[in-house]
């Protein structure tokens, strides 16, 4: 059964969640449209754990949807131009212009071109979970490539890299500037840090099928071998207490799909919501600024990154052309943010998928929605 609203237009977005939900594609998912400065489409449905039903409040780990969280918090720590997205990191964060990286940029980490897609050492959950000793040992990383010369995705890292500059920059790390400077104003919530108080309603991570990927095939020097288990990330490490209360920015934000779509919705209406500004024009044209184009050395499949999103791009046809950035989560969890359309997508779902960039369940969500709001 799916529970929630949405205006008539967007009928065959609840049509195709109980669809979802009746096979066993999802066990339990949100999905969300703003449109126009209205929440046209509120819908959730499923079981966020056995016996329990998923409720208009319940939060679930959306993994690299994170990332467009702490993309936007730069963002308008750059608009107000407490961060420079053309200034050294080491600007902010003198200790990360070692071993050679003393001319990585800002826009840089946003833009998945630091060189630094990883750790080195192995590291473990705990240690990922300690901001500022992870952050220590990528600011002693050398470059595994030349910076700004192409992209590597960011896999678990680039929440610490977003953090160490913020940090830097406003004594704050990038969770608590996310709260009061994006989320509060605009009435939304995202958890990057699940309080005590509310672990209760967090949604169980369900194990995708078996991957298709031969890890045996990869060379022993790839970029994806020395980054997809260090740390370790499984869903049911993931569904534990001190990893839910935890504040990595890469993968470890939780939300609803009204949530996400409430926050990301400043984008895609040109910079302000419902009499809030938190971006002017001039900073979210930087956004479609690219960055990278082509094979990431990681993701291994063509991807074209602008500053803190993704952007359109072949390997992700689904999110569709034009003024379009967004991003995905390992499992399928996704937030589309169309300026042209004033328009805002997010899915959130707890049964995860097996895929690098899309998947036919995500995908199957966003073309919908995009078609509803074609009709209007």
């Amino acid at each position: 059964m799916v529970d929630g609203d949405c205006s008539p237009a967007f009928l065959p977005l609840r049509e195709e969640l109980a669809r979802n939900l009746d096979s066993g594609a999802d066990v339990g998912a949100s999905v969300a449209v703003v449109h126009d400065g209205e929440l046209v489409a509120d819908l959730w449905g499923g079981e966020a754990r056995p016996g329990v039903p998923w409720q208009a409040d319940t939060v679930v780990q959306v993994w690299s949807v994170t990332k467009a969280m702490v993309g936007l918090t730069a963002l308008v720590l750059a608009d107000r131009g407490e961060i420079d997205l053309d200034a050294p990191v080491a600007k902010y964060w003198p200790e990360f212009g070692a071993a050679g990286k003393e001319g990585v940029l800002v826009r840089h980490v946003l833009g998945h071109t630091s060189g630094v897609p990883g750790w080195t050492p192995q590291v473990g959950v705990e240690d990922a979970l300690d901001l500022v000793g992870a952050e220590a040992l990528l600011a002693a990383e050398a470059p595994w490539y030349e910076p700004g010369s192409a992209s590597a995705y960011q896999i678990v890292a680039h929440g610490h890299l977003v953090d160490g500059i913020v940090r830097g920059a406003t004594g704050q790390g990038v969770a608590e500037v996310l709260q009061s400077e994006v989320l509060a104003p605009l009435g939304a919530e995202f958890l990057l840090g699940v309080p005590e108080a509310d672990l209760a309603r967090c949604a169980d991570l369900l194990s995708p099928p078996q991957s298709a990927v031969d890890y045996s095939q990869l060379p022993s020097d790839s970029f994806l071998l020395r980054t997809i288990a260090n740390p370790l990330l499984t869903p049911k490490r993931c569904n534990e207490a001190d990893w839910r209360r935890g504040q990595v920015g890469g993968a470890g934000g939780h939300g609803t799909a009204r949530g996400i779509a409430r926050a990301q919705a400043v984008v895609s209406h040109g910079g302000e919501l419902d009499g809030v500004r938190l971006l002017s024009p001039q900073t979210l044209d930087r956004i479609f600024e690219v960055q990278a184009s082509g094979p990431d050395q990681l993701l291994m499949l063509p991807v074209t990154f602008g500053i803190g999103y993704g952007l359109p791009t072949p390997s992700a046809p689904a999110v569709g052309e034009g003024r379009v950035c967004w991003w995905t989560g390992y499992g399928g969890a996704i937030v589309v943010n169309d300026l042209d359309r004033r328009a805002t997508i997010a899915y959130a779902p707890n049964q995860l998928a097996e895929h690098m960039l899309s998947s036919p369940r995500t995908d199957g969500y966003v073309r919908t929605a995009l078609a509803c709001l074609e009709a209007l």
